[in-house]
């Protein structure tokens, strides 16, 4: 019960942040002005001075803050959040469309992205002032410093402008003819998933194809920061007095490196991993735009420089929930981790 005591108090505590987010994105929003804010109903159409006055009546955006929060509150649960010019669509319709491309490339990635940092950072503390020590310290010092932009182009130059291998978008000129086909069911939106619901594995591999150069991308400059981190926690887990004394009774290297040492250095990784997830589920401006995959990255950056008030609002919103489910997630794992969480 201790376990389920906990996670009841989280999801509590989940609905009072979330209370908050939506108080935080409404103010930024009241921040517009009313005739900018009339964009969420007028569809992308031209009006005029007059009729703009007259949506702005109409749906009392003049009126005082707590009757527009409620009455925007309301408008959500009905699912109703505005027409984006950007994606020429109602939002959720510009969201459907654009979130299965970033949901795909978040998922494949962030899986390497942690064990790559998990594995190379007990490397480098278990060699501590070795040769593998100093090469892990040089990749993560490295992956830390390149910029998004310079790295992805220069995978580009070399794998695809000179070998001529993984190209930059999401599929083929044959795979898009096969997805915008009739006999291509949509089920998911997410390209590999779909390929194999439709038994069509040449799909499944046109689309890993394509996600090839971004993951390499992200690996490269993300798992440096959960090598350093791997490393400083494994290193203080291995001067640890249990440590001495499962050595001390006879255990063998690798159980206490496995069980002993690495179980307790993945704690505070836990929450960086957290993190590192909500914050790629935002979007990948830069990483979206170099590889051309049309995601909520690429969407939000037209929709900032487009003024698109509606998406914008949106993808705010939607990314207050994801960080807070995120971080619902990893105390749960801590808990389970770590049973001594649960009574604080």
């Amino acid at each position: 019960m201790g376990l389920l005591n906990y996670v009841i108090r989280r999801l509590i505590l989940m609905v009072v942040v979330l209370f908050g987010v939506s108080l935080l994105v409404f103010s930024i929003m009241m921040i517009i002005p009313p005739g900018q804010r009339v964009a969420i109903y007028v569809h992308g159409e031209k009006v005029t001075p007059d009729q703009m006055e007259a949506l702005i009546q109409k749906y009392g955006l003049r009126d005082p803050a707590p009757v527009q929060y409620f009455r925007w509150l309301k408008n959500i649960f009905k699912g109703e959040f505005g027409f984006s010019v950007t994606a020429s669509a109602p939002v959720i319709e510009g969201f459907k469309r654009y979130f299965p491309t970033t949901l795909e490339l978040v998922l494949y990635s962030t899986p390497l992205i942690i064990l790559v940092g998990v594995w190379l950072g007990t490397i480098g503390a278990v060699n501590k002032d070795k040769p593998a020590d100093h090469v892990t310290r040089i990749f993560a010092i490295v992956g830390y410093s390149l910029p998004t932009f310079w790295l992805g182009l220069l995978l580009l130059m070399i794998l695809y402008g000179y070998f001529g291998i993984f190209p930059p978008g999401v599929l083929s000129n044959e795979g898009k003819d096969v997805l915008f086909s009739e006999e291509f069911k949509r089920y998911t939106g997410l390209i590999t998933i779909d390929g194999i619901l439709n038994w069509r594995w040449d799909m499944v591999w046109d689309g890993l194809y394509h996600l090839i150069l971004p993951i390499i991308n992200l690996v490269i400059l993300n798992s440096a920061l959960i090598l350093r981190l791997m490393r400083s926690s494994m290193l203080e887990a291995l001067g640890q007095d249990f440590i001495r004394t499962a050595t001390a009774k006879g255990a063998d290297r690798r159980t206490i490196i496995n069980i002993h040492a690495r179980r307790n250095a993945l704690i505070p990784v836990i929450t960086v991993s957290g993190i590192l997830f909500a914050g790629l589920m935002a979007g990948m401006v830069i990483t979206e735009t170099i590889f051309t995959r049309e995601g909520i990255g690429r969407w939000m950056a037209r929709a900032a420089l487009q003024l698109d008030v509606p998406a914008i609002m949106f993808n705010t919103l939607f990314l207050g929930l994801i960080f807070v489910g995120v971080n619902l997630i990893v105390d749960i794992v801590y808990a389970y981790i770590d049973p001594r969480i649960r009574l604080n």
